[in-house]
């Protein structure tokens, strides 16, 4: 009798093992954002990433695995140690499998890692320091959209072939703008161009008046704003306050998004020279999914939003085809798989965890040239990614064979 009895309990006992490990396999998956939600970021990372994430979740059917996909996002409020803090409690509390976008250079610094020490995916859109695939590159981390490099090379080539070839920087005192700076400098010089010095400004800036000023007395034929969101809007509308523009210096933003040109204006933005990896009227590809997308948020993607997009699917492609989440074994079919959708054609995702893909030289338009809102820029150059980002031999990160 004793020995039907543990039988019988050995065998409830497997079977409430069994049918709670089916639980935990049936568990959602969960992908997690952390954005700036409320800072001089938010409008081009913030809430539209994490619509941009979820219309890939819903586009992609809504599970994977059989398993269903849940889409969280929390706000860094642009604080490095709070971003390390949501990446920690995701990953370690949430049961979060890949976290995207990350938005600012210092945040997503400070979460990449989190994310390394626990062996997870992170892909970052809104983050733009060449650091996060050189020194601090990873086996499971994706820069996806820009970065400095890709920036300064595509937007101060241009200008020093043109004839702009002297260069003042007003720079954000942070990764993301120290780096720009830098980028575009070793550019400009390369080119035969000149760096007449430059001054760094604290991050969210209200007031660039004394930097301004001191960019205007270096005579320098461009004033390179390394910086973005708020500071470079900011910092062009006052640049026309003062009559910079007027009394003949450019002014570059080396990293701007269209929804800084809607703030801006087309009578103030008209001319300025800028690189993007998209824009939501190159093609009808573009097109169809902007217009998906305006719906949402009342207003066109920016870049890093549609990378998201574009980097949820590509991570749940290769999660299905791999069968598992396991990180080692996504990130392989990662690598792998050719991107071809409206955000790349031919993305490949490199072993320093850079996604090569074209990017884009634009003029912003004059007003009398723009048809309806949010119709900002006119096509000057596509530029191969080969071309534009920085290459493997170049690279400083541990991964990279030489």
């Amino acid at each position: 009798m004793k020995t039907i009895l543990s039988g019988i309990f050995a065998a409830a006992f497997a079977l409430s093992a069994s049918a709670a490990a089916q639980a935990q396999d049936k568990a959602p998956l969960k992908i997690g954002g952390i954005l700036d939600m409320s800072s001089l970021y938010a409008d081009i990372t913030g809430p539209g990433s994490e619509t941009a994430a979820k219309m890939a979740v819903e586009d992609f059917g809504g599970e994977v695995l059989g398993r269903k996909i849940q889409v969280l996002a929390a706000d860094h409020q642009n604080k490095a140690d709070l971003s390390a803090n949501i990446a920690r409690d995701m990953l370690d509390n949430q049961g979060v499998e890949m976290i995207y976008d990350v938005a600012a250079s210092a945040t997503a610094l400070a979460a990449g890692e989190i994310a390394k020490a626990r062996n997870k995916i992170i892909i970052f859109n809104g983050p733009g320091s060449i650091r996060l695939t050189n020194e601090a590159c990873g086996p499971y981390t994706i820069h996806y959209v820009f970065d400095t490099y890709g920036q300064a090379n595509v937007t101060g080539l241009a200008a020093v072939k043109s004839g702009l070839d002297s260069w003042y920087f007003l720079t954000a005192d942070y990764a993301f703008g120290q780096d720009l700076e830098k980028d575009t400098s070793a550019v400009v010089t390369k080119t035969g161009g000149k760096v007449l010095g430059s001054v760094r400004h604290p991050l969210n800036t209200s007031d660039f008046s004394s930097f301004l000023l001191q960019a205007q007395a270096s005579k320098a034929k461009v004033i390179g704003l390394a910086n973005a969101g708020g500071d470079t809007v900011n910092a062009i509308k006052q640049a026309a306050e003062f009559g910079i523009t007027k009394g003949g210096q450019k002014v570059s933003p080396l990293l701007a998004f269209v929804t800084d040109i809607d703030s801006i204006g087309l009578e103030t933005a008209q001319g300025l020279l800028l690189a993007e990896a998209f824009y939501w009227d190159l093609n009808d590809d573009t097109r169809a999914f902007s217009k998906r997308f305006q719906e949402r948020v009342k207003r066109p993607p920016t870049s890093a939003q549609a990378g998201v997009y574009s980097s949820v699917t590509h991570y749940l492609k290769a999660v299905k085809a791999a069968g598992t989440t396991d990180a080692a074994t996504v990130m392989k079919v990662m690598k792998e798989t050719p991107i071809n959708d409206f955000f790349a054609k031919g993305g490949k995702i490199r072993e320093d965890g850079r996604m090569i893909h074209d990017m884009y030289l634009f003029e912003v338009k004059k007003p009398s040239e723009s048809k309806v809102r949010w119709d900002d820029y006119k096509l000057l150059a596509t530029v191969p990614g080969s071309e534009a980002f920085q290459s493997l031999e170049q690279s400083r990160c541990p991964l990279v064979k030489k």
